[in-house]
């Protein structure tokens, strides 16, 4: 009796129902969409942090620096949770009228700002690691600092980052599995809705955890094969 209770727990012979399989696909696709636009809003907003950084302005520098150890020093689930919740709040007080925040948008939208914080010291510490007499080459060849940076440093800075971008990219994959908490149909989110229908978390769980092995694994495997094509060019 115990041991087929214990074989109960663990069948995972409702993984192979079409319905359930096309449901965990469908999850991980949400969940490779949410990292991959975060990570590019990342790397857009990333980049304007780094060179305000690297600004003479010290305030606008003091504003950089505040972001990112705001962000970098509050868990990604608060931020999930404040840009999810607080919006409708806000909205409902001053308009009276209730506001529907969408779960995917504002996914991304977390991702990508918490992304960011870390992006920009990724951009940061790339642009740096260029020679500086790249820079002032272009000044005395007539480059103001704005073209200096957009046609000499950062081209040169993002063939040295584009490895910590890829890793950049694996580490939001895994951290978006939080993102079921308001709702985004992730693979989280299905793995959690299988262990709760079927009473059986381990195959449900086990099942996610395989998936995000398999996609984490074979991005880390590229991103070394790419860092060494790099490194040899």
């Amino acid at each position: 009796m115990f041991l087929a209770k214990i074989s109960d727990l663990y069948d995972f012979s409702f993984l192979l129902n079409k319905e359930v399989i096309m449901d965990f696909l469908s999850g991980l696709g949400v969940t490779l969409s949410i990292a991959l636009v975060g990570v590019l809003i990342g790397v857009t907003i990333g980049l304007f942090i780094a060179i305000g950084k690297l600004l003479g302005n010290k305030f606008i520098k003091a504003l950089c620096t505040i972001y990112i150890n705001f962000v970098r020093g509050t868990p990604l689930i608060v931020q999930l949770s404040i840009i999810y919740y607080v919006p409708p709040t806000i909205y409902k007080a001053l308009c009276d009228e209730t506001l529907y925040m969408n779960a995917f948008l504002a996914a991304v939208i977390a991702i990508g700002l918490n992304s960011a914080a870390y992006v920009a010291e990724i951009f940061r510490g790339g642009i740096l690691s260029v020679d500086k007499g790249q820079f002032e080459a272009a000044r005395s060849l007539g480059f103001n600092y704005k073209d200096t940076l957009k046609l000499i440093i950062v081209p040169q800075a993002i063939k040295n980052i584009l490895p910590s971008l890829g890793n950049e990219f694996i580490s939001v994959i895994k951290e978006t599995a939080i993102v079921s908490i308001i709702g985004a149909h992730d693979l989280m989110f299905y793995a959690n809705q299988m262990r709760a229908l079927t009473y059986k978390p381990f195959p449900a769980l086990f099942m996610a955890a395989i998936m995000y092995f398999i996609i984490v694994y074979t991005l880390t495997k590229l991103v070394n094969m790419w860092e060494g094509k790099l490194k040899n060019d």
